[in-house]
């Protein structure tokens, strides 16, 4: 009996042992995978470490120490723990900035409607991820100006010393027959690519873990091999990563070496967490480190704009890139995946950086911003770009204007060349259009209470003049620091609707679109019908084939309307 007691006892005894020995195994292997999925792949990290890091988190220090071990881990088949796609994930982060609709606003009270000019493309792209998904966008994803900014117009080229040209049209609004609309559309003069300047061209690529999904550093990968083509033996490029840590993987190069450029590009893998703030940082210290005087310097931000280490707040970012932007480098920000796509962050950073914002869904939308626009999102020919319309009130009793709600600007900004504004870069044109409402016509609008020590008048040529409005412009040389004044009257002579150009149609159709995606108290009569009926009969020439793709996607929203 006491021989069975001792023989139960040794038998626990060697379970005991076995027990630990099984837990320490499992720990470990958990701690090693945890670090495999969560940290950047060995060979991006190898290539961070040997250039200048600005900022490392502490995890990709373990990771950098671990490198060695994780990597023999590796070398077994099967032995990497899968990591789930960003878009896997059961949480949507993405962020948008919530913006109120621009009101009517009574001519004799306000006669002046003063903004900054606006060339992202990207909320009309990102609204058609979520349309392609069978999924509707968020209203605050809807930017009209963006939508309607997305598409080419017929403008004329611009003839004078100006940079760009000026185009008015007046009809009858589509959605709202008692009102008017009226179409202000600029032209940027193009540049021929062999007249292009050089250009010192800093990408910056977020690999981080969120970066992983295909949507994201893959076809980043496909965007800018396509803008390697397009680039010059007088063009250099820096390639700049930031995950957990930020650093240099390729210094200036030619970019006639598209081999080297090329193979650093497939160096890159996704994870680790995400210091975008010391990446910028970073950036700028590159760009400016070989800045061309007389060239196109130029950073070139790819992002999901999911910051989480070091400065990551938007409102840390914005300062930080409105601090740089005087030293005559430009931000591009060009946005990728979904899921915890960060929209009101980038918009904004482009914004401050003297740039533009454009999301990349798909290959051909990388084609188009990269290859077929690259003049015009790479090359700036005027910034600090304003409009200020003054309305004629014994003409017009309210206006409003359609979209570009956060580009608004106080009247005094208009004559202060210290207050930052748009750009327009080579090629690109810039649409605004605004709904009036007649004198003439009865209207409902706010009142406020009669003024105590003054009153307003409207003086007596008003009415004898044929001018509906007064347009004027302000706008720099890329590199000048006071502006240049355009003025240019619309007289009041309205034209029927089928009797305007396709350019104002169209425009009109895609404003109506963004007014009913957003559920626009002022959407009026508006209808897919009437969107598709107006946008088929003036579609032109469409060269391109956007605008059949906007038929398309309206009529792809209203199937999707009627299943809700």
């Amino acid at each position: 009996m006491a021989s069975i007691e001792v023989n139960m006892t040794m038998l626990r005894s060697s379970d005991n042992r076995m027990l630990t020995f099984l837990f320490l195994t499992v720990t470990i292997i958990l701690i090693v995978s945890c670090n495999t999925a969560t940290d950047a792949p060995e060979p991006l990290q190898q290539e961070v470490i040997r250039q200048e890091t600005v900022q490392a988190a502490p995890q990709s220090m373990k990771m950098a120490i671990m490198g060695k071990h994780i990597s023999q881990v590796r070398s077994f088949p099967g032995s990497e723990v899968p990591r789930l796609p960003a878009s896997h994930s059961q949480f949507n982060t993405e962020e948008y900035q919530k913006m109120e609709e621009n009101p009517f606003l009574e001519a004799a009270t306000n006669p002046l409607s003063t903004f900054s000019i606006d060339v992202d493309t990207a909320s009309y792209s990102n609204a058609r991820r979520f349309i392609n998904r069978g999924q509707f966008p968020p209203k605050d994803a809807i930017r009209i100006e963006e939508f309607i900014n997305y598409f080419t117009y017929q403008y004329q080229i611009p003839v004078d010393k100006h940079p760009f040209s000026i185009y008015t049209e007046l009809s009858t609004a589509p959605w709202n027959s008692a009102n008017q609309l009226i179409h202000i559309g600029l032209q940027g003069k193009t540049i021929p690519k062999k007249e292009l300047p050089p250009s010192n061209l800093v990408f910056l690529l977020d690999v981080s873990g969120s970066m992983h999904s295909p949507h994201k550093l893959p076809l980043l990968k496909a965007a800018f091999k396509l803008l390697l083509q397009q680039l010059s033996e007088k063009d250099r490029v820096s390639l700049i990563v930031y995950a957990g840590a930020a650093g240099v993987v390729l210094p200036s190069t030619p970019a006639s070496k598209k081999e080297t450029i090329l193979a650093s590009l497939e160096k890159l893998r996704a994870g680790g967490s995400t210091a975008g703030g010391a990446g910028i940082q970073l950036a700028y210290q590159i760009a400016k480190q070989n800045f061309l005087p007389a060239g196109n310097n130029r950073i070139v931000l790819a992002t999901d704009g999911d910051f989480n280490v070091g400065v990551s707040s938007t409102g840390a970012l914005v300062r930080l890139v409105e601090e740089q932007r005087k030293s005559g480098i430009f931000l591009t920000v060009l946005g990728f995946g979904m899921g915890n796509y960060k929209d009101d962050r980038m918009e904004q950073l482009a914004d401050k950086g003297n740039g533009n914002y454009a999301y990349i869904d798909n290959l051909l939308e990388a084609q188009k911003v990269l290859v077929k626009e690259m003049g015009g999102t790479f090359f700036t020919i005027a910034k600090d770009v304003k409009i200020q319309v003054e309305f004629n009130p014994a003409k017009v009793k309210a206006y409003r204007l359609i979209g570009y709600e956060n580009r608004m600007l106080r009247k005094e900004d208009f004559n202060d060349d210290t207050k930052d504004a748009g750009e327009i870069g080579a090629g690109h044109s810039v649409t605004a259009l605004y709904e009036v409402i007649p004198a003439s016509t009865k209207a409902d609008l706010p009142q406020t209470d009669p003024l105590k020590y003054q009153e307003a008048k409207v003086k007596s040529e008003a009415y004898q003049s044929d001018e509906i409005m007064t347009v004027k412009f302000r706008y720099k040389a890329p590199d000048g620091q006071k502006s240049q004044l355009i003025t240019r009257p619309l007289l009041d002579k309205k034209q029927a609707l089928e009797n305007t150009t396709n350019d104002f149609r169209f425009s009109a159709a895609v404003a109506q679109y963004g007014l009913l995606m957003k559920n626009s108290k002022y959407k009026g009569d508006t209808s897919f019908d009437n969107i598709l009926n107006l946008a088929k009969h003036a579609k032109g020439p469409d060269m391109e084939g956007y605008r059949a793709e906007f038929i398309k996607l309206v009529e792809m929203t209203k199937l999707l309307k009627a299943t809700e």
